[in-house]
């Protein structure tokens, strides 16, 4: 049964994070609607939160994927990459000048 409700949560709130005290409000309202333990409401919450942590850790893996193929793609180079040619280009003109 919980995990049914568990499913239905998910769903609804579409795995996104969610703030304790809305955790809070959450596990109350079940509590009471599905006579559920104050330990399994805990419970519940916290897989709730972790499904959210360990989604929202995807998506953030997804998107720099995509944008590190967009840079790529473009041709672009890295931050790191810039500042080392800068470095190289200063020492040479350092050089020239000498």
């Amino acid at each position: 049964m919980l995990e049914l409700v568990e499913k239905a949560v998910l769903t609804a709130i579409g795995v996104a994070a969610i703030t304790q005290k809305k955790a809070e409000e959450l596990v109350s309202e079940i509590k009471d609607k599905y006579k559920i333990s104050e330990e399994e409401g805990k419970l519940f919450v916290e897989r709730i939160q972790a499904i959210a942590r360990d989604s929202r850790d995807k998506v953030r893996e997804m998107a720099e994927l995509e944008v590190q193929k967009a840079v790529d793609r473009l041709g672009l180079v890295s931050r790191e990459d810039f500042l080392r040619l800068y470095k190289r280009v200063e020492e040479l003109e350092s050089k020239q000048n000498d």
